[in-house]
């Protein structure tokens, strides 16, 4: 028996992000998002979930690569003068890690953004990181116990076994491997916590690039039980989306979820798509 979800991330990024999730949920074969909440488009994305009670929404965190919820003058060490988080990825984990004033701003952060969802009124189905920095130790560990008090049932987890991604004639990397390291980690503390993780999740080594031909290959080759595609569509390429995700093939991502050989190719896969 297997279940699929087919999950739309960065919605509240921008309203090309929110038109696309809705029309492939719509019309197509998306069945859940992943919220911005600090997105420049959060409370469009917000009003749109409301229109379609189908769509299990959770929180896309973000602690690095993109807005924060607190104002600059409460999370100083975070973020720039825009309020984003500052630009380097590697900086910020070593801060997480070792900073303890720093630690405390993230802290607040994720609390602020669980707590903002929570004021949506949106049942909280799960919760994810973007760029995946939800794995990372002092991230990860904030996000369980924070999100505990919120309800938090499920976390999505990035692993996409090697057996799988090779009969889709993808080749391993470096960068597949090391998430493997750290979403097994989480995988742990989630389960010590309480906080379930579901079956494989894939697309972190197609981030950005999964086109109709890589999602019927994958969808020919998932294992049993849960899985869970994770997808990035938009309407257009939008100045934001252009800065901040260069090289995503936004549109070409919406044509596979709504595309009538995915859908077909879904239903064969599994009946009780979910």
């Amino acid at each position: 028996m297997r279940t699929v979800a087919m999950t739309g991330s960065d919605f509240g990024l921008s309203e090309a992000v929110n038109e696309a999730i809705e029309r492939a949920h719509r019309d197509g074969v998306l069945t859940h998002a992943s919220l911005m909440i600090a997105g420049p488009a959060a409370q469009d994305a917000v009003r749109r979930a409301k229109r379609m009670p189908g769509l299990k929404v959770g929180l896309h965190l973000v602690v690095a690569d993109g807005p924060a919820l607190l104002p600059d003058l409460d999370i100083p060490d975070l973020v720039d003068v825009r309020g984003w988080f500052r630009a380097s990825r590697s900086e910020l984990s070593l801060n997480y890690a070792f900073v303890p004033a720093v630690r405390r701003q993230l802290a607040a952060e994720i609390r602020a953004q669980f707590a903002a969802f929570a004021a949506t009124g949106l049942v909280l189905h799960h919760a994810d990181g973007h760029r995946h920095m939800h794995l990372h130790p002092a991230a990860g560990r904030m996000l369980l116990e924070i999100g505990g008090h919120y309800d938090l049932r499920r976390v999505r987890v990035p692993f996409e076994p090697r057996r799988v991604l090779r009969a889709c004639g993808a080749r391993p990397t470096l960068r597949d491997r090391a998430l493997r390291f750290w979403a097994a980690r989480f995988r742990r503390a989630a389960a010590a916590a309480g906080v379930a993780t579901g079956g494989p999740v894939f697309g972190a080594h197609w981030t950005g690039q999964m086109t109709e031909e890589r999602v019927l290959a994958l969808l020919a080759r998932l294992p049993d039980g849960e899985s869970d595609l994770n997808f990035h569509p938009a309407l257009r390429a939008d100045d934001l989306l252009r800065a901040e995700l260069p090289g995503y093939a936004h549109m070409a991502e919406l044509a596979a979820l709504l595309s009538p050989r995915v859908r077909a190719a879904l239903a064969a896969t599994a009946p009780a798509t979910g």
